[in-house]
């Protein structure tokens, strides 16, 4: 129950207030700051150095468990199952991307001071317009979340004012993908086609490969996790996250008490998009590459699968789905690259079959069991049996 104390607080506010906030910001700092002293501090040889390989993963782990957070936003909390928000994420990584090729200047093979190599190879003889202004990092910043931002607003709007919902919604989310895929596939679009933006050298004046900048972003991302985190807790316990619930659990009902589901749907769904846009961005410069295969629908499904895994509607548990699915996928990979597929799917029908409410689900189990455990047990003072 609300109290009048938490009620009257700033909304954005709120979420510092709960003991599962609390905890997960506690965990994910703590988790920053290790890393952080076994890069740093630890020298190079000991079993506990961490190595600038490893804090790149952790890094690329991190912007993925930002992804997983912007999907459950909407798919935990308003029952939109989308399976094209690896869309989102690929467009912000395409801003970051422009940026980072815009920054290579004349050290680029052909010394082009202002095309990227790869219109030079394809000898185009002026900057598409579309790229104006990418030099500049305010600006590519911005589009990091207004682009993804502005695309879910159109595509929302036409969906939710014409009420498409449930499969039909998730079909045309993974159409969206599939065909924005085939775009930027194709060389004429500018974006690379096949081999996409590669090659970055800096960001912000920092070299990408110094192991310094390689921790700086690792940092950012996990700060931009927080943050993202706090964010959708906020949505989530507000007024406007109890609506989202009740149009999640009775779409129809909550239409006939006057509420603009639409309206709900639309913002959430546009908060969503930015948030996997802000992921992208901050994948890109750590794995230096983005290319069409992030449009890829198979990697919109594994975001949803990372989801399910970790535990829907609980924003916490899409972090911890994120983060064990891929690192299983850098083991698997490793060890037997054709077999990650088959373990993929062996993963969600077992947790399917035994944990229907993901690892989030199993947590709050044994905290219950626990709680009734304590409760069963025989009072020590007559005073706390009368009680």
């Amino acid at each position: 129950m609300m109290t009048q104390s938490s009620s009257s607080q700033f909304w954005l506010t709120r979420p510092f207030g709960e003991r599962a906030t609390q905890l997960f910001l506690g965990v994910l700092f703590a988790a920053l700051l290790l890393v952080t002293v076994l890069h740093l501090a630890v020298p190079q040889g000991h079993p506990l150095h961490v190595n600038a390989y490893t804090v790149n993963l952790f890094g690329k782990y991190l912007s993925y468990a930002l992804l997983a957070v912007a999907v459950d936003l909407v798919w935990g909390y308003l029952g939109i199952l989308s399976l094209g928000h690896g869309a989102f994420f690929a467009i912000g990584g395409y801003a970051m991307g422009m940026y980072l090729m815009r920054q290579i200047g004349d050290r680029g093979t052909y010394g082009d001071p202002v095309l990227p190599d790869f219109m030079v190879f394809l000898s185009w003889d002026s900057l598409p317009w579309y790229w104006l202004g990418f030099d500049m990092a305010w600006f590519a910043f911005a589009m990091v979340l207004l682009a993804p931002g502005l695309l879910a607003l159109v595509f929302g709007f036409l969906a939710f004012r014409s009420r498409v919902t449930g499969v039909y919604l998730s079909i045309i989310t993974q159409a969206l993908t599939f065909a924005l895929m085939l775009a930027f596939f194709r060389n004429e679009m500018g974006f690379g086609g096949n081999n996409g933006l590669t090659d970055f050298r800096e960001l912000l004046g920092f070299n990408l490969r110094s192991n310094d900048t390689r921790l700086g972003l690792f940092i950012a991302t996990g700060v931009a996790l927080a943050l993202g985190y706090v964010l959708c807790r906020a949505i989530v316990t507000s007024k406007l996250g109890r609506v989202c619930v009740a149009t999640r659990d009775a779409e129809a009902r909550t239409r006939f008490i006057g509420y603009r589901v639409e309206r709900f749907q639309l913002f959430v769904f546009v908060v969503s998009a930015m948030l996997a846009g802000l992921a992208g961005a901050l994948y890109v410069p750590q794995v230096g590459i983005i290319n069409p295969s992030e449009f890829s629908p198979i990697f919109s499904i594994e975001i949803v699968l990372w989801v399910a895994l970790g535990g829907r509607a609980t924003l916490y548990g899409a972090v911890i789905g994120a983060i064990l699915v891929n690192y299983a996928k850098t083991v698997f990979t490793g060890v037997m690259p054709d077999a990650w597929l088959f373990a993929l799917g062996a993963m969600f029908v077992l947790v399917t079959v035994f944990l229907p409410k993901g690892v989030a689900g199993l947590f709050r189990h044994l905290k219950r069991r626990k709680q009734g455990d304590e409760s069963d047990q025989p009072n020590s003072t007559p005073k706390e049996a009368a009680v």
